[in-house]
């Protein structure tokens, strides 16, 4: 006799470590199945929090990988806050449309409220996917091909001052992370390193050098003390008139402008490098508008950081406002209803509050466009130009939209 029944939604289980590998190869599988080094397997294996990952079983099958990183992430102010960096997100071409995601973020989400964490953010390999569960677009990237043949830069008082010399990229670590540890605070979106995170920026494994050198490191020095660095390979090629190399930017921190001055000059200057390259940048990086010609740099932008509300009262209520705002919210979030209904946000420059209310609203959403504007990034305006966000008390939508900015575009500096 035939069941009417459906497929069972596979089992979520906390990751054991002897599971990693049939975990991570399902992961690569699902984004691919490309080549991977053996070194990159080892990193992620030393930087994943095995209490916080997940597999989806069907049976002894592994249909599903998720799991959460453990970040502080600095917001308009200042402030850590406690975060859930989702990531390893893949489910089984064999399982779609059972349940599985839901179940993981649904899961990713709720451990995170336990863990009193006011936010999640994430990279989404595909945008479309996690607008359901409440993520929005808060960050942007800049990429950029300058043709430094032909753009010069215009420096800052005081280049001339910093010494730049070539380092191994591993031997000045730990100067770089504290350059790096002294800029988290300077603008929203920059994740706090956890021990073994200042080391993965150093993965270099040769066959993912694509033709180019191994990763090459300078640091800027300012009175022997290092005040920024530069992460960048180079690719010689030839062309018809001659020499036609690349450098890719990998990473860039520096502590002023004088000190980033200096950086871009070597990396315009590089001999036989007609062409920079970088990706990954912030939207209002200064070298913009240091260069002589900004339309040979081909610049464009492209989405970065989700963020989420996981807490939507004490996330609100984490960062400071540009300017004075008391505004109510009707907030709608299918995935945490314990976010559904109204907050009132109270605040200013110094700081803020954002509680349950009765009072009647000022603004209805979602909590996918609170996570959107968050940061300080895409405004609120443009949210309800869309029509992602409705205004109930006339004037409140224009308050709260500016109060909401932040000074610096927000960026969140690496992947994970």
């Amino acid at each position: 006799m035939g069941s009417d029944r459906g497929p069972k939604t596979p089992e979520l289980k906390v990751l054991r470590p002897e599971d990693f590998d049939r975990w991570w190869d399902h992961l690569m599988r699902a984004f691919g199945g490309g080549s991977v080094s053996p070194e990159e397997r080892e990193q992620d294996r030393s930087l994943t929090e095995f209490d916080r990952s997940l597999g989806a079983w069907d049976g002894d099958a592994l249909v599903g990988t998720s799991g959460a990183f453990s970040f502080r992430m600095t917001v308009p102010g200042g402030a850590l806050v406690p975060t859930a960096g989702v990531t390893m997100v893949s489910v089984s071409a064999t399982h779609r449309r059972r349940g599985v995601l839901r179940s993981m973020m649904g899961r990713l989400l709720a451990d995170a409220h336990a863990k009193g964490e006011p936010l999640a953010a994430l990279h989404a390999s595909e945008p479309a996917i996690y607008g359901r569960f409440g993520f929005g677009a808060a960050t942007l990237h800049l990429y950029a091909e300058i043709d430094t043949a032909r753009v010069t830069l215009s420096l800052p008082p005081g280049t001339d001052e910093i010494r730049v010399r070539y380092a191994e990229p591993a031997a000045v670590v730990q100067e770089c992370e504290a350059v790096y540890a002294a800029l988290v605070p300077r603008r929203p979106g920059m994740l706090a390193h956890r021990p073994g995170w200042e080391r993965a920026g150093l993965l270099d494994p040769e066959d993912g050098r694509q033709g180019a050198s191994a990763l090459q490191c300078v640091v800027a020095e300012r009175d022997g003390e290092v005040v920024g660095f530069a992460r960048f390979r180079t690719k010689v090629g030839w062309g018809p008139s001659g020499h036609d190399g690349t450098v890719t930017l990998e990473d860039l921190c520096a502590l002023d402008p004088a000190a980033q001055g200096a950086l871009w000059r070597f990396l315009f200057g590089i001999d036989l490098m007609s062409t920079l390259t970088m990706r990954s940048r912030p939207a209002d990086e200064a070298w913009q508008h240091l260069v002589s010609d900004i339309r040979r740099c081909r610049t464009r932008l492209r989405d970065a950081g989700y963020v989420r509300l996981v807490d939507v009262g004490a996330a609100l209520a984490a960062r400071t406002y540009l300017t004075p705002v008391d505004v109510v919210f009707e907030v709608e979030d299918a995935s945490c209803p314990w976010n559904a209904g109204r907050w009132r946000l109270t605040g200013d420059a110094k700081g803020a509050s954002c509680e349950r209310t009765t009072d009647a609203p000022d603004l209805s959403l979602s909590v996918r466009e609170l996570g959107t504007a968050y940061l300080g990034g895409p405004t609120l305006l443009s949210l309800a130009a869309a029509g992602r966000v409705r205004e109930l008390r006339a004037g409140a939508l224009a308050e709260a939209s500016v109060a909401f900015g932040s000074p610096v575009a927000p960026w969140v500096s690496h992947g994970f």
